[in-house]
């Protein structure tokens, strides 16, 4: 491999996207999602973990000591053989085997997208996280509709057969007659989370050649940008005070000497009422009987 391969490669764009493929791998073997369990009958929480591939880990056991009560069971994967036995009653969910194919082929794609020509790059990295935001979305939307229908299939045959249908969240809080449950990410879920973010940073930086050596100096500079953004409050205050002193103008006081012949104004009688004494035009007409005035 010739060294400028190997720059092309330390290129943000580039990098992003192969560690976005070994997380999508590493996520496999770890515990995807988690729910802890709290139960008056046990006095430390209980946790049950669950893999992308048909797998439980954790105190599952247990757990499933709990869920017969109330008549809620593990699923059933249909085509592949779980580490625990399905209950007969138990729903289907046969798309449980397509997890490993999905977190494969996302680090595969990821890979390839990586080792592009430039010219086809920028695409392919719009459509890696699109395509990365749609798949998870779809699973996300599945697996919530499958613990709805888990949650309205109660076994009636169960102990507490008067427990009404319930709805686990895939992420937050809830409870079913005395068991409280959290649903949360596992590892691999995190590590999930992470894959898509650095695959979003990668769009972001698709149309540049900035390598991971200058990612300090691009943080810094980001960081710059952003605080010279937000006004400082007393400079700010300052150009308000400033700009209410400068922006009034100042009354300036005149007179109009040209209106007034240079003589003052005679403000003891209103302007526009007749007056008793004659003026000039007066002065100059003739009187009725020819006399001057």
């Amino acid at each position: 491999m010739t060294r400028s391969r190997l720059t092309r490669l330390l290129e943000l764009r580039r990098l992003l996207p192969l560690v976005a493929a070994v997380l999508f791998v590493l996520a496999l073997r770890v515990p995807v999602w988690r729910i802890t369990l709290t139960a008056p009958q046990y006095v430390d929480a209980l946790v049950v973990e669950l893999y992308a591939r048909p797998e439980i880990g954790g105190d599952w056991q247990e757990v499933r000591g709990l869920n017969k009560y109330v008549g809620f069971y593990y699923p059933d994967p249909v085509y592949a053989e779980p580490n625990y036995e399905p209950h007969e009653k138990a729903i289907d969910v046969p798309e449980w085997v397509l997890g490993p194919v999905v977190f494969l082929g996302m680090g595969a794609a990821s890979a390839v997208v990586s080792l592009l020509p430039s010219r086809r790059l920028s695409r392919g990295l719009s459509a890696l996280f699109a395509g990365s935001i749609a798949i998870f979305g779809a699973m996300g939307a599945i697996i919530q509709y499958r613990l709805y229908q888990a949650g309205h299939s109660l076994d009636p045959d169960a102990p507490l057969n008067g427990v009404e249908g319930f709805t686990p969240p895939l992420l937050g809080s809830y409870e079913v007659a005395n068991i409280s449950g959290t649903a949360w990410f596992g590892p691999g879920g995190y590590m999930l989370v992470g894959a898509v973010v650095l695959l979003g940073i990668a769009v972001v930086f698709r149309n540049s050649t900035a390598t991971i050596v200058d990612l300090p100096a691009l943080v810094r500079d980001g960081w710059v940008r952003g605080r010279n953004r937000i006004p400082r409050r007393g400079s700010d205050d300052g150009r308000h005070e400033r700009t209410r002193d400068h922006g009034t103008d100042p009354v300036v006081e005149t007179t109009d000497e040209s209106t007034t012949g240079g003589e003052p104004i005679d403000e003891s009688t209103p302007a526009g009422e007749p007056t008793d004494e004659p003026t000039v035009s007066d002065r100059s007409r003739p009187s009725p009987e020819g006399d001057p005035r």
